[in-house]
């Protein structure tokens, strides 16, 4: 009776890389940090607001990346070597970060505060790129009819729009203090 498997079948090639482990090690550091910086300056806007064109923009510089990241080598041992360094990357940012305000500020940016006491910020809607169409929608999403029932509305970092009513109560102590981060942003 046969084996199924064909007797000169070497899966050494197969499991391990063809490139040195120092080279599989740092390509995806590089290709990682390089993607890090460059949606970090794309804008909070473009990360939060997925449409068909975004998503293939993601799928495309995913696959451009792919060859840089994985160099001369498809094997398995090889590829879950790439994926062990970005894994262990994004968990030691996510731990550095809890730890670092100064540098999670960096990596990630802060909330822009977009209206205050029902005006609209006009310097940094334009610097975000936020059209007033998109404000008025968080509006009515709010159930909020005009822009004199909002204390603050706030760009996220997830790109979403959050809105703070001016009948809302004023915070009282640090815990709950997110508005007071907010209010240190506003034009005095």
């Amino acid at each position: 009776m046969g084996t199924l498997l064909p007797q000169a079948w070497d899966i050494g090639p197969m499991l391990l890389p063809h490139i040195s482990w120092g080279e599989k090690l740092f390509r995806p550091l590089v290709v990682y940090g390089f993607l890090l910086v460059a949606f970090r300056f794309s804008g909070k806007r473009e990360l939060g607001q997925a449409t068909l064109f975004d998503f293939l923009i993601l799928l495309l510089i995913s696959n451009v990346v792919q060859n840089a990241m994985i160099g001369e080598d498809n094997s398995i041992g090889g590829s879950f070597a790439g994926v062990a360094v970005l894994l262990t990357l994004s968990w030691a940012l996510n731990k550095i970060t809890t730890r670092s305000p100064r540098l999670r500020k960096l990596l990630e940016g802060s909330p822009t505060l977009l209206v205050h006491d029902g005006k609209v910020l006009d310097n940094a809607m334009r610097k975000e790129s936020v059209a007033i169409n998109d404000l008025l929608t968080a509006f009515r999403e709010q159930g909020i009819a005009s822009v004199s029932e909002v204390r603050f509305a706030v760009l996220e970092l997830d790109g979403k729009i959050s809105i703070i009513r001016t009948d809302a109560p004023i915070p009282v102590s640090r815990e709950d203090c997110v508005v007071e981060e907010i209010r240190m942003q506003a034009p005095q």
